[in-house]
């Protein structure tokens, strides 16, 4: 084969390969079941009135907070026997008349409703979501998401900012509305859906965060 010839064979087999990755982003419409079938355990994508929405990478700060968070929700969750905490990537297709199917970063669900976890996604909505907001997902979280979990009735909602060292804590109220709540003395955020949990605001703001389990043994739990 000539140079020239090469070159042109290099030029056709990375034109295939960009509009291949151009349509692996955007496949168009599509149902839950084929959304599924599309994605991966590595895939970060939303789906979102038939339409799929891929999520940007994580920053470095977000993701050392998703994984203190993860490890301390899960051991605490696993100790006592009260059900799952699965972290992203992981689908949760909320209950009609919402078309959605999203991924938050960290879920809770009850020993209850563990019967709704499928093998690839959870069909409801969770006691707990966390979303640990980015420069891209800031206006989606605290717009889109609040609504969307307000009105599938996800108990608690738990907004972490790493920007702005913010966390806001919601809960469903008798009229089904969120209610923002915040951390108490010594910064301490009580859970309602994860009893006995606590929650030291400051330690999320470490740099790195502590381990889940020094977190725990400084709760009195280990």
């Amino acid at each position: 084969m000539s140079i020239q010839a090469g070159k042109e064979a290099v030029r056709e087999t990375s034109a295939a390969y960009a509009v291949d990755r151009e349509s692996e982003k955007t496949p168009g419409r599509m149902t839950f079941e084929e959304f599924l079938a599309w994605g991966d355990e590595d895939t970060w994508a939303e789906w979102v009135d038939g339409e799929v929405v891929v999520l940007t990478p994580a920053g470095v700060k977000h993701q050392q907070i998703a994984r203190f968070l993860g490890d301390l929700l899960g051991n605490f969750v696993l100790m006592r026997q009260l059900g799952e905490v699965i972290p992203a990537p992981f689908t949760i297709k909320l209950p009609a008349p919402q078309e959605r199917g999203r991924e938050p970063d960290i879920v809770f669900i009850s020993r209850e409703r563990l019967h709704r976890l499928k093998p690839t996604y959870f069909d409801g909505a969770p006691d707990l979501v966390v979303e640990i907001t980015s420069p891209e997902s800031f206006a989606r979280d605290r717009g889109e998401k609040y609504v969307e979990y307000e009105a599938a009735g996800v108990k608690e909602y738990w907004l972490i900012d790493p920007d702005r060292q913010q966390a806001e804590f919601y809960r469903l109220g008798e009229e089904e509305r969120y209610r923002l709540h915040t951390a108490g003395a010594g910064g301490v955020y009580h859970s309602e859906v994860i009893p006995g949990l606590r929650l030291k605001t400051a330690w999320l703001w470490q740099d790195p965060p502590p381990a889940g389990v020094e977190a725990l043994r400084e709760m009195g739990v280990i």
